[in-house]
């Protein structure tokens, strides 16, 4: 399964913001790598160097390489809704992305990895394709023998996050997947009709 598995403050870095999640390294050093990390940039960024950090942003904060999220963006432009939202919502739908958002796991690189070892289960049955996408109403779980897992736990137990479009039951170590979400409750700073753009050209 292709990914990326390279250095995660370097691109938080790259890009500014802890896309990461909470990332010391980062704190430390919010600008840019590289010898000319603190210096300012010569010239004004051009608008296709724009849309592409945004792109980029995108794909490295959900985890998805080119391909597949030029794939999204196809499905994403083939449907009624607006195009960028609709991307994003695709991205939110995703398996691995729902494991991170019910606090499963601490990052979307864990759950990635949670879902491929086996130990998730949706509506009852064992799925291990981290792109999965998932449907409103759709019951997302810890496998019986996973229920144990350290990890887990401890990801689960230190979760606040609350969001309106997903339910969790901790007794049962299983959610909801209730409902599309809205791009209002999409908490990623990410710019989406500069991807549009992009795409678009």
């Amino acid at each position: 399964m292709a990914r990326y598995t390279g250095p995660t403050s370097k691109i938080a870095r790259k890009f500014g913001e802890a896309i990461y999640g909470d990332d010391k390294a980062f704190e430390k050093k919010s600008y840019p790598p590289g010898q000319h990390g603190q210096s300012r940039r010569r010239g004004k960024q051009s608008e296709y160097s724009v849309q592409l950090m945004e792109k980029q942003k995108a794909k490295y904060t959900y985890g998805i390489l080119e391909k597949q999220f030029r794939n999204l963006f196809a499905k994403a432009n083939r449907s009624k809704g607006v195009t960028g939202e609709v991307l994003l919502q695709l991205c939110e739908s995703r398996l691995d992305n729902v494991v991170y958002r019910m606090g499963i796991s601490p990052s979307r690189r864990g759950a990635r990895q949670l879902v491929s070892h086996r130990h998730i289960t949706v509506n009852g049955e064992l799925v291990s394709i981290a792109s999965y996408s998932l449907k409103p109403g759709d019951v997302v779980g810890v496998r019986e023998k996973s229920k144990s897992v350290e990890a887990i736990n401890d990801s689960l137990s230190a979760s606040s996050s609350v969001y309106e479009w997903i339910t969790w039951n901790n007794a049962k170590m299983e959610g909801t997947y209730v409902s599309i979400p809205e791009r209002i409750q999409i908490p990623e700073n990410i710019k989406e009709q500069l991807i549009v753009e992009l795409y678009s050209k």
